[in-house]
């Protein structure tokens, strides 16, 4: 990962155009070749990014301290720099990925036994399928042989909209699998996530957790 502290102004061309005036700003550039601005504040959200796959290029000569980079949709990002504060880069190796809590990691496994659940003819590929950024929660097929990939929180907010996509971004690269959909699924689904969701194609499933624990006690009592 690369950090670099920077007073600089960003240009967004695309579907719309934004625009953010100079001042002091972290940029970051992931292994994954994501590239975001992040100011003091905001929390974790940065004020401008481009996801994976994109491309970075550093001018030189008359573009010298000019940073473009463009996604596979032609759109750019464009980062003039000023003056540079800081610049280092760390290898941060391959992240062990979330430990899911005790619901989530149930959630999951029951999921995993009912597939049936996101619909009829949905038969399971595997629960945590490895890809280069972590594991996908299930990775199923729908009636039609398609296949689905189900990211799985407890509260289903955008975050786990934006991992969904990243994991979908990837996924749709291998032949063997493409065409794949998403499905977030949670046993609550906020408004903003679920707009969100919709937006990008995403299916959502609201998960009854403590009707799907009475289907498991139903599924293993003998008599």
């Amino acid at each position: 990962m690369r950090l670099v502290i920077a007073r600089c102004s960003v240009d967004y061309a695309g579907r719309l155009t934004a625009h953010l005036p100079s001042a002091p700003r972290l940029i970051l550039v992931k292994a994954d070749g994501s590239v975001s601005i992040h100011a003091d504040d905001r929390a974790y959200k940065p004020l401008n990014w481009m996801s994976p796959p994109c491309t970075l290029k550093e001018g030189t000569g008359d573009e010298e301290g000019v940073w473009t980079v463009v996604n596979k949709a032609g759109e750019k990002l464009i980062i003039t720099m000023e003056e540079i504060l800081h610049d280092s880069s760390h290898e941060l190796g391959v992240d062990p990925g979330l430990i899911k809590d005790g619901v989530e990691a149930h959630l999951q496994e029951l999921l995993a036994d009912r597939i049936e659940i996101l619909g009829e003819g949905y038969t399971l590929i595997r629960r945590e399928y490895m890809t280069a950024i972590g594991p996908v929660d299930i990775l199923c097929r729908d009636a039609e042989g398609r296949t689905v990939a189900v990211e799985i929180k407890r509260r289903g907010e955008i975050d786990g909209v934006e991992q969904l996509t990243r994991y979908l971004e990837l996924l749709n690269r291998d032949p063997h699998l493409a065409p794949v959909r998403g499905v977030f699924a949670a046993q609550e689904i906020k408004p903003q996530a679920r707009v969100l969701a919709t937006d990008r194609g995403i299916g959502c499933q609201v998960l009854d957790y403590d009707a799907m624990r009475g289907i498991e006690d139903d599924k293993l009592r003998l008599f």
